[in-house]
């Protein structure tokens, strides 16, 4: 005989579940994990002799904004891996354009708090060099722009990985694979910086994967995604795959894809490697940087 269960009180939806009109009550689990999380942020400001320790600058990530939705979903998912690698660091997002929140808005919000901006961009071109640091320079004084992402070999572990996704079976020295070859399609600068770092990211990338890789651009430079085909066709290499030098989704990544004439991988997106990146980068600004508004004072 098994015992009756007890009335339940319907007034009481019960830990974790939902009241009528949309309220919550967090389960027991959910209460320790948030007590554990400000526990740690907290013992994370106190030094071994008990000192406190200034609160690390907030991460501002800086993306460009784009019209296409999935971009801003693909930096929503790269703030979760950065957040899972360092749950108790201030994160923060504000964009170029196109996408709120808008980058002033962000710094506004932030108030006096330390911030290092963190460039969602892979190369020096007019944004890094100057739209960003402007508006970090305008909304207040305490404010580190860290380096953009790219070059780096993180970024050329991420387009391998992108091309392994894409059907990319090559590897360095198969002597029956020389008619294969890769264009990095990147979004273009009128900046010659930026060219310099999209061709030093395409030499990585040929040395990881032992093909030629000629850099192509969606605008502002040359040559084009179908040059760069034809150029490479002329050299005998018959067969062209694209990799994706785009952070994230957007109609200059999606326009290349459209000129591949053979496999073409995603963008960079939320890779765990691009994550890694971000906090890199953040790292080398707070231990090496300085304010943006210092800079700009020590120019004039």
């Amino acid at each position: 005989m098994t015992a009756s269960n007890p009335p339940r009180d319907e007034s009481h939806p019960g830990p974790g579940r939902q009241y009528p009109g949309g309220a919550h009550l967090d389960t027991t689990a959910q209460l320790m994990n948030r007590i554990t999380s400000q526990l740690g942020r907290q013992l994370s400001l106190v030094s071994r002799n008990g000192a406190r320790r200034p609160a690390p600058p907030a991460l501002v990530l800086v993306a460009h904004g784009s019209r296409d939705p999935r971009a801003l979903a693909t930096v929503h998912a790269l703030m979760e891996r950065v957040r899972d690698l360092r749950p108790h660091l201030p994160l923060h997002l504000g964009h170029i354009e196109l996408n709120d929140p808008l980058l002033p808005g962000t710094l506004a919000s932030l108030g006096e708090d330390r911030a290092v901006l963190v460039p969602l961009l892979l190369g020096r071109g007019h944004h890094v060099k100057r739209d960003i640091p402007e508006a970090a320079a305008a909304a207040r004084a305490d404010t580190i722009v860290a380096a953009p992402l790219g070059p780096h070999p993180l970024l050329v572990e991420t387009l391998h990985d992108r091309l392994v996704e894409a059907g990319w079976r090559i590897r360095p020295g198969d002597v029956r694979h020389r008619a294969d070859a890769v264009v990095l399609a990147a979004a273009g600068s009128r900046d010659p910086d930026s060219a310099l770092d999209t061709r030093r990211t395409a030499r990585l990338l040929a040395e990881r994967l032992g093909v030629p890789v000629l850099p192509a651009y969606a605008s502002a430079a040359a040559p084009t995604v179908a040059d760069a085909v034809r150029a490479l066709t002329a050299r005998g290499r018959h067969r062209v795959a694209l990799a994706s030098y785009f952070t994230a989704p957007g109609r200059f990544a999606a326009e290349c894809t459209a000129a591949a004439p053979w496999i073409a991988a995603a963008p960079l997106g939320a890779h765990p490697a691009v994550a890694r990146l971000v906090l890199q980068r953040y790292d080398q600004a707070v231990t090496a940087g300085e304010p943006v508004a210092e800079r700009a004072l020590a120019s004039a």
